[in-house]
């Protein structure tokens, strides 16, 4: 059961909306600043923790605030608060409609994201990421994962954030390197053979993976959940060719994805940056220059690679998008509408091609 109920009043400033999801040591909500509108609450689950503990709990949001870019979530608020249940801390950050990659990747059910969108998506997580890959000595994330990479549309479209820095940790600064941790799906070889070897280059592995889900609703690799660390045969076996699953992955695109999951680590992009030119520098080939691939999945099924998920819902789906018109039709609602689309949009993949332009301009404050 959350720890807070929708209603409560946080510091006569936040009001709980909606409990959005927990992890191992916090849970999220949507709040209603009082004067600045809807944000996103991390609150952690320890209560009554002492100063020092909570000031170790907030690294995240401290980091956050020297890693300022347009693609890493931003942080507003930082502070404790007390309640029946006794005295918790707490962060705010921007609150994304749209929600997590892995809510944007399910929403299209039984087809692939387009493969524009996915290399639009994966260019400015690699510009977020770079900014952190920059630092003196470099932040490594070490979670990448569609669940910790945040998409909503903006005015211009699309815009995607790295989120959850709760495991990202400066290397040291003479081994370029740190312990290993996150989720085994999207973690490189290297770190199931020795335990300080998370890097710059395990972060772009993990970046080709979610490239790789992305662009075939498929993982390069086979790992055993049970084995856990101990997965080191896991990455013996050649890579099914992206192709194989996406007609529209060309060469070019192949390399790239190749290149990010090579299993030595030096053979890599050596940091997101890099990672993030070469993905500027490619070109979706004309539809002539498409070879057929020799076989076909079924994405409806492979959707469920990364774990049980809500169905879709096209019932819930309409419904949400009569509100969010309704709602365009207040004064000075419009931001509400957004939001609101944008959850239609994860219930029913159909809606989101229909509307997704009508929520560009109620982002730009045009209601037509």
């Amino acid at each position: 059961m959350p720890l807070l109920q929708e209603g409560l009043n946080i510091r006569g400033t936040y009001e709980v909306e909606k409990f959005l999801g927990e992890g191992a040591f916090a849970e999220v909500y949507r709040v209603r600043h009082r004067f600045l509108g809807r944000q996103a609450m991390k609150v952690f689950k320890r209560l009554n923790m002492t100063e020092e503990e909570v000031l170790d709990a907030l690294n995240e949001a401290i980091l956050l605030t020297h890693l300022k870019h347009p693609n890493i979530v931003s942080v507003h608020d930082a502070n404790v608060f007390e309640f029946p249940k006794g005295v918790c801390g707490y962060f705010t950050m921007e609150f994304v409609p749209g929600g997590s990659l892995d809510r944007f990747w399910r929403s299209h059910g039984s087809t692939l994201v387009p493969i524009e969108t996915t290399v639009d998506v994966m260019r400015q997580v690699c510009r977020g990421l770079s900014i952190a890959h920059a630092g003196t000595p470099p932040i490594i994330h070490r979670d990448i994962k569609p669940q910790n990479i945040l998409v909503g549309y903006e005015a211009d479209g699309l815009r995607a954030r790295v989120s959850d820095f709760g495991l990202a940790k400066k290397v040291n600064p003479l081994t370029l390197l740190a312990t290993a941790a996150g989720t085994l799906q999207f973690k490189p070889p290297e770190t199931f053979l020795k335990s300080k070897a998370d890097s710059c280059a395990a972060d772009v592995w993990a970046l080709g993976v979610t490239l790789y889900l992305l662009l075939t609703d498929q993982f390069p690799f086979e790992l055993d959940s049970d084995l856990g660390w101990s997965n080191k045969k896991a990455f013996e076996k050649e890579i099914t060719p992206p192709n194989s699953w996406n007609v529209e992955v060309d060469p070019a695109l192949e390399k790239i994805v190749y290149k990010c999951l090579k299993p030595k680590p030096e053979d890599r992009y050596p940091t997101a940056k890099e990672l993030l030119e070469a993905l500027e520098s490619w070109k979706k080939p004309s539809p002539s220059k498409i070879i057929k691939p020799a076989k076909t999945v079924s994405s409806e099924m492979s959707k469920s690679i990364l774990g049980a998920h809500s169905p879709i819902n096209q019932e819930e789906g309409h419904r949400l998008v009569k509100q969010a018109v309704k709602k365009a039709k207040e004064e000075g609602r419009l931001f509400e509408a957004a939001d609101l689309m944008e959850e239609a949009f994860n219930k029913s993949p159909s809606l989101r091609q229909k509307y997704a332009n009508q929520v560009k301009l109620w982002r730009c404050g045009i209601s037509m």
